[in-house]
């Protein structure tokens, strides 16, 4: 089944719409083969055409666009969070500002841009369906006081009528499941109606 993919543009030219489109398709080739080997390592060895669809039924992307800001402490690029993804896939320009929380603390790790490289993060949908085997990635943007930043995520999630939860792959053996079965519009909701707040949104899909 092919992604359906939706383009968030702001003022965009035709020529500019159909590079970004053109983009998230040969994305697709990246995606399939980190979704191959991540699932492998749940013991998934096949992606059939179901879990292709509930890994990646739904892509999208932004265009961010951060502009300097004279004062940066006074200001937020972007609170932490999570993303309720199964993947994001980032393309950020050289001037840097993400940082990433680390897992067992409160400190902040800078993500400094490398040319030509993408960061990989793992989102909350794919967290709820590896039954808490992969983790997803708090994350925040800090404003640049003497520069603009750019960057284009491509975010691969479900579709907003799949019903996500812990992959029968992983429970039919009577592994417990530490995730309930949720609608993913559902989940996604629950997200935009509160502000960033870390990682608390994935406490809505808990047993």
């Amino acid at each position: 089944m092919s992604p359906k993919k939706k383009l968030l543009h702001y003022g965009l030219s035709l020529a500019g719409r159909e590079q970004v489109l053109d983009y998230m398709r040969k994305s697709e080739v990246v995606i399939k083969q980190l979704l191959k080997m991540l699932m492998k390592g749940l013991n998934v060895n096949e992606i059939d055409e179901t879990n292709e669809s509930l890994l990646m039924g739904s892509m999208r992307t932004n265009l961010n666009y951060y502009p300097k800001c004279p004062n940066p402490e006074l200001t937020v690029g972007v609170g932490r969070h999570s993303d309720v993804s199964t993947l994001t896939i980032l393309l950020q320009d050289e001037i840097g500002g993400l940082f990433v929380r680390e897992n067992n603390g409160d400190n902040w790790i800078h993500v400094p841009p490398i040319k030509g490289s993408l960061v990989i993060n793992v989102g909350d949908a794919l967290q709820i369906m590896s039954n808490g085997k992969y983790k997803s990635v708090e994350h925040r943007v800090v404003a640049n006081g003497y520069n603009n930043r750019i960057s284009v995520p491509i975010f691969v999630n479900p579709r907003p009528s799949d019903m996500i939860g812990p992959l029968p792959e992983l429970i039919k053996d009577g592994e417990k499941p530490i995730y309930k079965q949720v609608l993913y519009s559902d989940y996604v909701k629950h997200f935009f109606r509160k502000g960033h707040d870390g990682k608390k949104t994935i406490a809505f899909a808990e047993l």
